[in-house]
């Protein structure tokens, strides 16, 4: 593996404190310009905001905001994202749902070394496929996501798509008491069941806020769960919104229906017809409030619904000549031996295999290795009786079927197995590396359920 592009941050002074000053630490130079180094200078840092009324949390953020900076790219070009750490601790990036090469996904020890205190690390990659993504880091990540270094990542389509108008909503729960101080990112009791949910929901980092939509338009609306535990059922009561995408790759556009489940790591695209002035929407999690859209004069003829996005360009698996493997998602029902040595709990496993958090070989015993250019089917049995949002790096998969679910094929990075579920999803292994293949809630990732899949 090679380690050649994390660098020393030595008499960087002034660009540290250019991005911290600038509240937001971001500058965004169009085009990738070759006399430039980077698109992003991304710097994670202590910061104190006040999530509760009246309270100050001191969160960890990207670019001067918690959840991080929104960055964005077109489809096809590259991305140069400069991450300078500012925290206390190691810290690294991984971009979730991009497909790119193994040495830009940031785990440790298996694609990059972490980025100590004080250093940088040019992240350089294309991005192939247009949608909604986000970033996050791939250390200590129950605590690292739960204080705030979460972000979405947008690529947007190389040519219009019909929507004028577009919003993002980043939907994290935070693990506070009412005063706004931390409370434990993982519980042992939580972590062994549905995980460890937070007590504070926001979009964009507020509480129930009123987003003000332009009367009359169709307004794509893409929602990011950069939780690290919950499943949000998100409804929009009396509203007319339609699907446009799943996890950023595009479906057929469809309505959405009463509700949608919407698990840790996954996106959702609407299109939302914007009513009257004066009118305001709800979008909910089953009973509760999330945010109140706000239908405001807008002075713009009102627009229609966009065809159809594009779809991005994926290989199609060739299910006549694809392999099977079986992937058993199970509760290991017992604590871990070495906890009582200091080691971590091990609460979940993946074919009578349990990731060790703490050891860094882990990567080194693939639970499967596939032929590069060959099809695959993974059938996904869950044997629990909680859900389970799988996600896997480097590349997408298309799921197939369901035994508990109508399935409309299509592809993603992240499904949510639902409890007791058995799901089929097939992949091209187009991507040679060592990925990770994973729950996204995080605390279950954390006592166990991950494993390495080798590409090669």
């Amino acid at each position: 593996m090679n380690f050649t592009r994390r660098q020393i941050l030595a008499g960087l002074a002034g660009v540290s404190v250019l991005g911290l000053g600038a509240g937001g630490a971001r500058y965004w130079l169009g085009r990738p310009d070759e006399a430039k180094t980077h698109d992003y200078e991304l710097i994670a840092a202590p910061l104190d905001v006040e999530l509760v009324p009246g309270h100050r949390t001191f969160v960890w953020a990207y670019g001067g905001q918690a959840p991080g900076l929104e960055l964005r790219a077109r489809q096809g070009d590259w991305l140069r994202v400069r991450f300078v750490n500012h925290l206390p601790e190691p810290s690294t990036i991984h971009w979730h749902g991009i497909r790119l090469p193994l040495e830009m996904d940031g785990v440790p020890y298996v694609s990059q070394l972490p980025v100590l205190p004080g250093e940088y690390f040019d992240y350089r990659f294309r991005v192939p496929d247009a949608g909604s993504f986000w970033y996050h880091p791939h250390i200590a990540s129950g605590e690292q996501l739960g204080r705030g270094l979460v972000g979405p990542l947008i690529v947007e389509e190389r040519e219009p798509t019909g929507f004028r108008h577009e919003r993002t909503l980043t939907l994290k729960s935070w693990h506070v008491d009412a005063q706004g101080a931390f409370s434990a990112f993982s519980v042992p009791r939580e972590a062994a069941r549905g995980g460890t949910p937070g007590r504070l929901t926001t979009v964009n980092g507020e509480a129930v806020p009123t987003l003000e939509l332009p009367a009359g338009q169709i307004v794509r609306l893409r929602i990011l769960n950069l939780d690290n535990t919950l499943t949000y059922r998100l409804g929009l009561p009396d509203a007319e919104a339609r699907i446009y995408a799943l996890d950023g790759h595009p479906v057929a556009p469809r309505p959405l229906g009463e509700e949608y489940w919407l698990g840790p790591g996954m996106r959702l695209e609407l299109g939302l017809r914007v009513p009257a002035a004066g009118a305001e929407l709800s979008l909910r999690n089953g009973p509760l409030r999330l945010a109140t859209l706000k239908s405001v004069t807008s002075g713009e003829v009102s627009g229609d619904w966009p065809a159809a996005l594009p779809a991005n360009s994926l290989a199609e698996p060739d299910l006549a000549q694809a392999e099977t493997l079986r992937f058993n998602i199970e509760w290991a029902g017992a604590l871990s031996e070495s906890v009582t040595q200091g080691g971590g709990f091990k609460f979940w496993q993946i074919n009578g295999q349990a990731w060790d958090i703490g050891d860094r070989s882990c990567a080194e015993r693939p639970i499967a290795t596939l032929r590069q250019g060959r099809s695959y089917v993974f059938e996904l049995r869950n044997v629990s009786q909680y859900q389970h949002p799988i996600h896997l790096h480097g590349m997408a998969f298309k799921v197939l079927d369901s035994n508990r679910r109508t399935i409309v094929p299509y592809f993603t990075d992240t499904y949510l197995l639902g409890r007791n579920e058995t799901a089929r999803v097939a992949l091209v292994a187009d991507n040679p590396g060592v990925w990770m293949f994973h729950c996204h809630v995080v605390d279950h990732m954390e006592t166990g359920l991950m494993a390495a899949i080798k590409v090669a």
